[in-house]
């Protein structure tokens, strides 16, 4: 099945991560595919000892909407290259991280994605981020929203390492 962790509230790859640990705690292959994010999370070092296998973007980069179009296009082949390596692992659960994101900025082929739901009527794909497309919500069998209700960093609170990431 498919499900969508979407909205502007905090946990959606949190909620993700937790799929991901119980999984494979019950012995099913999990990959966990990040999109957008580069910088150092804490969550991934854990993932890879449980044998889930994480496929992201190495190095730092900026966030989708401060690149121009030929930063935007290297990305995109990143990513589309990450997507399709995740899906030939043939994983009983793929998690994508940020995909909702990714779609929205034009950082991978929106058919590889949609491919990758399409996979998940017989495993199951996890979608996570803001403002979902039409589509990923019509193609879901899962939605949580996450509603941000209060938030410190709207006090000025920075992100806290094992916290935010």
């Amino acid at each position: 099945m498919v499900h969508l962790y979407h909205g502007e509230g905090k946990g959606k790859t949190t909620a993700a991560v937790g799929l991901s640990v119980r999984a494979a705690g019950a012995g099913l292959k999990v990959v966990f595919v990040q999109f957008i994010k580069a910088g150092y999370t804490s969550e991934l070092a854990n993932l890879e000892t449980l044998g889930i296998t994480v496929i992201r973007p190495s190095g730092k980069s900026k966030f989708a909407s401060k690149m121009n179009d030929e930063e935007l296009k290297e990305l995109k082949k990143v990513h589309d290259k990450n997507l399709e390596d995740a899906i030939l692992l043939k994983p009983d659960l793929i998690i994508l991280d940020e995909a909702c994101a990714a779609v929205r900025y034009g950082c991978v082929d929106e058919i590889i994605i949609k491919s990758a739901i399409e996979y998940g009527r017989d495993k199951e794909v996890v979608l996570t981020g803001r403002n979902p497309a039409q589509w990923m919500l019509d193609g879901a069998d899962y939605i949580t929203e996450m509603k941000c209700i209060k938030h410190p960093l709207k006090n000025g609170v920075k992100a806290r390492l094992g916290i935010e990431y």
